[in-house]
């Protein structure tokens, strides 16, 4: 029986990502190899031929060239074969009125769902016929460095916002470019916020156009067409 101190220590925003090999409907993958020199979006699915899942895949087929213009390769994963992807893709692409390009892993084995804690262990119903733990609906935003730098996770039951993972590639790429963070609701074009580790004459100088609300909290413009959206 296998203690605690045997389980990977647990993925947080700053781990490199784990490296994995997998069968994918776009052929084997490394995944480092694959990720490259991009950033990638990997997300994970309970279960192929499932009707949340086919609306999201859907969408992000639809979004798939926003996220190409931003350097921005997508992944997805799911609990079942290859050869069950295939057939799957079909369906998404009639119904959704997409072509579905980005690769599907085949995770049957839920190897590469347990390395990112990708395991559902609260809906009991999220479950394959053999009674095991389906995975949840898991976002990860890596950056070419191999860092995670984002972690989202949605119940089974629950679709996400393909419009929210693009904007949070905006926040990240634009954030890194500029030493900037980004207020709630931000889109690209709407101001930013000076990063609080730059100080006194140097943000008065990168950021002349600064209106400073409280010495903690300084606002600068910053112009859609100098963030990644601009492409």
């Amino acid at each position: 029986m296998s203690s605690a101190s045997d389980r990977p220590a647990p993925l947080r925003l700053g781990t490199v990502a784990p490296n994995f090999e997998a069968e994918t409907t776009a052929g084997p993958i490394k995944f480092h190899d694959f990720i490259g020199d991009n950033w990638v979006v990997l997300f994970s699915h309970p279960e192929d031929y499932t009707p949340v899942c086919t609306t999201e895949l859907g969408a992000f087929a639809k979004l798939e060239p926003e996220f190409t213009k931003r350097n921005t390769k997508l992944i997805g994963l799911s609990a079942n074969t290859v050869e069950s992807h295939g057939g799957w893709v079909k369906d998404i692409n009639e119904i959704s009125g997409s072509q579905l390009r980005f690769p599907i892993i085949g995770d049957k084995e839920r190897k590469i769902a347990l390395a990112y804690d990708m395991l559902d262990h609260q809906d009991a119903t999220n479950v394959d016929a053999k009674g095991i733990a389906f995975t949840i609906r898991s976002v990860f935003i890596i950056d070419p460095k191999k860092t995670i730098r984002t972690i989202l996770s949605y119940p089974a039951s629950t679709g996400r916002n393909t419009a929210e993972v693009l904007r949070i590639v905006d926040s990240l790429q634009t954030g890194d470019k500029h030493r900037v963070t980004t207020p709630i609701n931000w889109l690209p074009g709407d101001d930013v916020i000076v990063h609080p580790t730059i100080k006194g004459a140097e943000a008065e100088k990168m950021f002349p156009k600064m209106q400073v609300v409280k010495p903690y909290l300084r606002f600068t413009p910053l112009p859609k067409e100098e963030t990644s959206a601009a492409v």
